[in-house]
């Protein structure tokens, strides 16, 4: 994490067939509408990812574009999305990349309003009793992996994202402990270059 995976706005198409004899698009809409309804989101998050590595850690979102995933020692790692970047921060090697935000799968979870018809692809909705999951790809580059969402209902929760790369290997994110639309501190979206770290 952050995924080769890239979501770009595009025309959604058809999702995959009836679920439970529920429509897709009715699932769609209530996704988008919970989402939409979500301002703030603070959760407690475990990660395994391709390898099997596993990390821990707290995850803050205020929509729009706003996210902090403060990972737990001995990970090094610190990303932050400050409304146009999606920053990671290696604090053992001292680096710092930038990801333009809205060209990686979590910008979907963080645009205002969210807009799952026009930004990306769902490409199959699954129902179950309690469950529901959204699987959406970039049309534009239907190889380069995909995003799974799954939720929680009801009330609509937001439990886990899977992002599969380019490369075949899938990262998978839990959120426990989550809290909605509770205040949270502006700096924690705000990044300061480490010294002697120069663009």
């Amino acid at each position: 994490m952050p995924s080769a995976l890239f979501l770009t706005p595009a025309p959604a198409r058809s999702a995959n067939g009836e679920a439970d004899g529920k429509s897709p698009a009715a699932a769609i809409d209530r996704v988008e509408t919970y989402l939409n309804s979500v301002k703030t989101l603070s959760a407690r998050f475990l990660q395994v990812d391709a390898a099997g590595n596993v990390s821990h850690g707290q995850l803050y979102l205020r929509r729009p574009g706003r996210l902090r995933f403060e990972y737990d020692a001995p990970s090094p790692l610190l990303l932050v999305a400050d409304g146009v970047w999606l920053i990671m921060h290696d604090k053992e090697l001292d680096q710092v990349n930038r990801f333009p935000l809205y060209q990686t799968p979590l910008g979907v979870l963080v645009d205002d309003p969210v807009n799952l018809r026009e930004n990306i692809e769902v490409v199959e909705v699954k129902e179950s009793p309690g469950i529901l999951r959204l699987k959406m790809i970039d049309p534009d580059l239907p190889d380069e992996g995909w995003i799974g969402i799954t939720f929680t209902e009801p009330p609509m929760l937001l439990r886990q994202w899977q992002i599969k790369d380019a490369q075949g290997g899938v990262t998978a994110l839990s959120l426990t402990d989550i809290r909605v639309n509770r205040k949270l501190d502006p700096e924690l979206f705000v990044f300061n270059d480490p010294a002697p770290f120069h663009e």
